[in-house]
């Protein structure tokens, strides 16, 4: 193979190979779990910036005619798979038609909310009720929100207030945080459906992470609803601020600001591997048919995602369009889904370009069908 290549084409020949031993990497961080072997975790979460080199290659070597273009492209074949993850186009089951309409046909959806705008994220006193209205506006069936907050004073909102502002009559509140004894931070599951058995997920962690379920009976139909929070990476203001100055080449202490982002994405992975492997398990226990919303806070090429769609679908895959970037932050990614059990059909799915919170809510139809 380095035969009949000049030195630069030599050089340029080993950087190849390590561009594809990367992208194996990105693909073995599907099923290496962090907890056992973190560094993959971080070629996954690089996937496009690693696949954009490949491509480079093989553009560099069709243009010299040569056959070393095939290193890149055929690794780039095997990870074909996974192109459906990152970008869908319209199909028959984006939109909702007289075919589709049903009884058992319910809206859902799953939405980060960022305690409501507590703490006045937006610098508009406003956005709170904007918030409300814009969800009752989305007359939704089971709405799921994680960084949910409730307050027992008439500072805030509790939770009975909420229900009846939204237009909801069932809840399933699980707060990991108290204080005061009238301050909760949480998460919610609200219905206008009967909610006939509840319980949650024990992560062993502190801070606003957790995962709850509840059955949801329509009709005769029961489904088992998760609302889950994976382990957020917990970046702060500085953090930010240090990525920003590196895209304004701002003078920073560039190997003490990467250390500590990188030793915070690692907690992340780790934690968070366990927390799929606890939730993985107790979906298979479910007597009902499942629906899995939430902020999972990872990409879609990761030990994450690739456990839940091993046994569930998709719903962005069955009816999304778009990229189906999910956070309004620097760097937009897909980090919120809805899964579901295969025996359940799910249309219209749609991520909300709305900037009330830091991640965008997801609305999806369901048909919740027969058990």
């Amino acid at each position: 193979m380095f035969k009949k290549l000049s030195g630069i084409n030599k050089l340029i020949l080993v950087f190849n190979f390590i561009a594809v031993a990367l992208l194996f990497g990105a693909y073995l961080s599907l099923v290496v779990s962090p907890s056992f072997f973190y560094p993959l975790a971080f070629l996954g979460l690089g996937f496009l910036i690693i696949l954009f080199i490949n491509l480079l290659f093989v553009l560099y070597w069709i243009i010299l005619f040569k056959l070393h273009a095939l290193l890149s492209f055929t690794t780039i074949l095997i990870g074909l798979f996974l192109f459906p993850r990152l970008l869908q186009l319209k199909s028959s089951k984006t939109e909702i038609t007289s075919k589709t309409t049903g009884d058992s046909l319910v809206k859902v959806m799953s939405y980060n909310v960022r305690l409501f705008d507590l703490y006045n994220w937006t610098n508009n006193k406003k956005t709170r009720d904007r918030l409300f209205q814009f969800i009752k506006n989305q007359e939704t069936d089971i709405a799921n929100f994680q960084e949910f907050y409730s307050d027992d004073s008439n500072e805030f909102i509790n939770v009975d207030s909420l229900k009846k502002k939204l237009g909801f009559t069932f809840s399933h509140v699980y707060y990991t945080t108290t204080l005061r004894n009238k301050n909760h931070w949480g998460i919610a599951t609200l219905s206008k459906f009967p909610i006939i058995g509840k319980g949650n997920i024990k992560f062993n962690t502190k801070g606003n992470n957790s995962c709850i379920y509840s059955d949801i009976v329509k009709d005769k139909d029961t489904v088992r609803f998760y609302n889950i929070h994976l382990q957020s990476i917990h970046f702060k203001n500085e953090d930010y601020k240090f990525i920003d100055s590196l895209n304004n080449n701002r003078d920073v202490d560039e190997v003490k600001g990467t250390r500590k982002i990188l030793g915070k994405l690692k907690r992340a992975f780790v934690k968070r591997s366990i927390q799929v492997d606890l939730v993985i398990e107790h979906i298979k226990k479910s007597p009902y048919k499942v629906v899995v919303c939430g902020d999972f806070n990872d990409t879609p090429i990761s030990y994450t995602y690739q456990n839940f769609s091993e046994n569930l679908d998709d719903a962005f895959i069955q009816s999304g369009v778009g990229f189906g970037s999910t956070n309004n932050e620097i760097l937009p990614k897909r980090i919120d889904y809805v899964f579901h059990s295969r025996q359940i059909q799910s249309y219209s799915f749609k991520t909300i370009k709305s900037n009330l919170s830091d991640h965008y809510p997801l609305s999806v139809f369901v048909r919740m069908g027969k058990n």
